[in-house]
């Protein structure tokens, strides 16, 4: 699973076609979609018109959770599949947490998806610590991933060591805060002594964290460019210190009100 991934929340279906092939010929080998973003089959047009082999890339799709009853579940996956015109996806994660539909059946019913070959990898989303830990308990395969929001002003430390903890990873979206790191003076500085951005720097401080993936989005090639461009320079103990350190106790930028019901007390 390339450490780097291409984000397309908010991409339509000929932007997420477009962008993917642009990305291709950057580096760029992890492409993350969702149902939810409506865009799969521009993933997939993009992914064809790439002419990457299809072993030299990994793909991500998450499932909404108003699929989340098994039946449709593995449905729902199915038609995943076909838009993105695959066989199968590297990477399948349940989207939100939802009280809904007990977990139980959606991981047996997740389970039963990676059985029948559609997914190479299982994982979750947006799942807090106690969620974390009764998923991995619940599931007969290992769970690979939590894909979360993470940036330098939300702590995601509690959620990092209950994933390590379990050999799992971190996939961080919103990784530079959805711009706001830009205007960061910390990160202006820091990113003035290396010669690189302070989007450059944020990313680099999630590579070099353990178990840590980061997926930006873009939609102009050129800014994508510069978000790959950060595997030249390496930033100090002090420096990851301080960007450590800019995290505040409301630095969520994705509010979950809108997600499904579910015990955020969890």
């Amino acid at each position: 699973m390339p450490a780097l991934g291409f984000g397309t929340y908010e991409l339509n279906n000929d932007d997420a076609a477009t962008m993917i092939a642009e990305a291709a010929k950057i580096g760029y080998r992890h492409f993350d979609t969702a149902q939810m973003y409506h865009n799969e089959e521009g993933v997939g047009r993009g992914l064809k018109a790439s002419g990457l082999a299809r072993d030299d890339y990994f793909v991500t799709t998450k499932i909404w959770y108003d699929k989340f009853q098994s039946g449709d579940l593995q449905t729902s996956v199915m038609e995943s599949l076909r838009k993105l015109d695959l066989e199968h996806v590297d990477l399948l994660l349940l989207h939100w947490p939802t009280d809904d539909v007990p977990l139980e059946e959606t991981i047996a019913a997740l389970n039963e998806v990676k059985n029948l070959g559609m997914t190479r990898l299982i994982g979750i989303s947006n799942f807090p610590t106690a969620l974390i830990e009764k998923a991995v308990s619940l599931s007969n395969i290992p769970l690979t991933v939590n894909q979360v929001e993470y940036h330098p002003y939300l702590d995601q430390t509690k959620v990092l060591e209950s994933l390590r903890a379990r050999d799992m990873l971190l996939t961080a979206y919103c990784p530079i805060a959805r711009g706001t790191v830009l205007k960061d003076p910390t990160l202006k500085a820091i990113g003035e002594k290396y010669g690189k951005s302070a989007v450059q720097v944020t990313l680099r401080w999630l590579m070099q964290q353990d178990s840590v993936v980061a997926i930006p989005k873009s939609g102009s090639p050129k800014n994508a460019a510069a978000n790959f461009d950060i595997f030249d320079f390496e930033l100090s103990e002090s420096d990851m210190a301080a960007i450590h350190d800019l995290a505040k106790p409301d630095g969520r930028l994705i509010d979950p009100s809108f997600a499904p019901k579910w015990d955020q007390a969890a």
